[in-house]
């Protein structure tokens, strides 16, 4: 019996770490409705919404291998209300915090193209020999809510230009819905 539960167990961990699809929900919020991003994770890379992501005051993660507390080579999403008037001005206002805290730091555009929503990417290169990639994405005014996808990656890691391939693919392919929780639930939202 335990070695079918533990069977039973491992089929469900392969097939969740199998399946690619990401999905963060969050629940309304004053003039803000219950949103939902979406999009595909890289092959390989571990989900998670619940436990390092809430540990590090994120909505989710994405990461290879194992958790080592290290923002280096971890796909961030992090979920806002809109305050800004537009996607460009929260893309200035995170410009100018950036060379505020790094002077030296060089800022370059990083092309995307989301389908589904207007999106900017910047590329930010610290005096850290530390790279970061952020993406903006502005689901519109009726959502109420900007988000965007971030990762550090060291400037002369091996794997540069694949992992920028992969972040760019996440945030391309990130989309927005209006989350509703079931009727049964208890209107936590929840995310996998």
């Amino acid at each position: 019996m335990l070695a079918g539960l533990l069977l039973c167990a491992g089929v469900s961990m392969a097939a969740e770490q199998a399946n690619p699809a990401v999905e963060a929900h969050g629940a309304s919020d004053a003039n803000v409705p219950g949103w939902t991003i979406s999009t595909t994770a890289p092959t390989g890379w571990t989900k998670d919404c619940c436990t390092y992501a809430s540990a590090i005051g994120v909505n989710y993660v994405l990461y290879q291998g194992e958790w080592t507390g290290k923002p280096n080579r971890v796909m961030v999403l992090n979920v806002w209300p809109s305050k800004l008037p537009t996607l460009d001005a929260e893309l200035q206002d995170d410009r100018k915090h950036y060379l505020q805290l790094d002077p030296a730091g060089k800022v370059a555009s990083l092309p995307v193209n989301n389908p589904h929503m207007p999106c900017r990417g910047v590329l930010y290169s610290g005096s850290d020999h530390t790279d970061d990639a952020i993406v903006f994405c502005d689901p519109g005014k009726v959502a109420g809510i900007r988000y965007s996808w971030s990762v550090a990656i060291g400037a002369t890691d091996p794997m540069r230009q694949q992992l920028l391939k992969l972040f760019k693919e996440v945030a391309e392919h990130s989309s927005y819905a209006t989350f509703v929780p079931p009727s049964h639930s208890t209107g936590k939202p929840a995310a996998h």
